[in-house]
C-alpha cells in the first residue's frame, strides 16, 4: 500500500509549471518543467536536474535521442499520430536512430521474468507493465532512477490514444520491465 500511494503521489507531479533557459550549441532552448522537489527516502531529487543530467552525461546517439525527445516533448510539444510505440519510433528516427540501428538488450514477456534495475541506462526504450493504468503494456524511454531500490524511474511517456497531448516525463514503477532496446 505504501508503494502504491508513493507511486500515485509521484505520478501526479506535473512537469509544466515554470521555465528556465539553458544554452545549447549557442541556441537558446526553453526547458519547461516544474521545480518541485520530490522526497524519497529522505533524499531530495529535482526531476528537472535528473532529466538534464541524463542528457549531459550521455554521449553519441544516446545524447542525440535524449536531446531530440526533450525538444519534442517540452519545447515543440510534438503530437504524433498513434500511441507510445509510434511516438518513440518517430522520435528515435528523427534523432538519427532508425530501426536497423536499434538493438535489443533484454527480451521477455509481459508476465516476466523482468529486467534487473542495473540493466537500464538513460535513453533506453522500455516495454513494461504500466501498474498505474490497468496493468497494460506500455513503452517509454528511461531517463533516470528516482528511487532504484523501490524501482521508481523517470521515463518519457506518450499517452497517445487520440489525446492530443505531448509526451511528458513521469515516474513509473519499473519493476515490470520486460524489453529493453538501445541505440547501436
Amino acid at each position: 500500500m505504501k508503494k502504491t500511494s508513493l507511486i500515485i503521489l509521484l505520478s501526479s507531479v506535473v512537469l509544466s509549471a515554470c521555465s528556465t533557459t539553458t544554452n545549447t550549441n549557442e541556441q537558446q532552448v526553453v526547458f519547461q518543467t516544474s521545480t518541485t522537489p520530490v522526497e524519497i527516502k529522505r533524499h531530495h531529487h529535482n526531476i528537472d536536474d535528473l532529466i538534464l543530467q541524463a542528457e549531459t552525461n550521455s554521449t553519441g546517439k544516446v545524447r542525440d535521442i535524449l536531446h531530440t525527445t526533450r525538444q519534442m516533448a517540452l519545447v515543440e510539444q510534438t503530437i504524433i499520430k498513434g500511441g507510445c510505440w509510434d511516438y518513440l519510433d518517430a522520435a528515435w528516427t528523427r534523432a538519427g536512430v532508425p530501426r536497423q540501428n536499434r538493438q535489443t538488450i533484454f527480451k521477455s514477456t509481459k508476465s516476466g521474468p523482468y529486467a534487473n534495475t542495473n540493466q537500464l541506462q538513460a535513453g533506453d526504450w522500455l516495454y513494461y507493465v504500466n501498474y498505474s493504468y490497468n496493468n497494460i503494456e506500455h513503452s517509454g524511454m528511461f531517463i533516470a532512477w528516482l528511487d532504484e531500490d523501490e524501482k521508481l524511474g523517470i521515463t518519457l511517456s506518450y499517452a497517445g490514444e487520440s489525446r492530443q497531448e505531448p509526451a511528458r516525463y513521469k515516474v513509473y514503477d519499473l519493476s515490470g520491465v520486460y524489453h529493453i532496446m538501445r541505440a547501436k
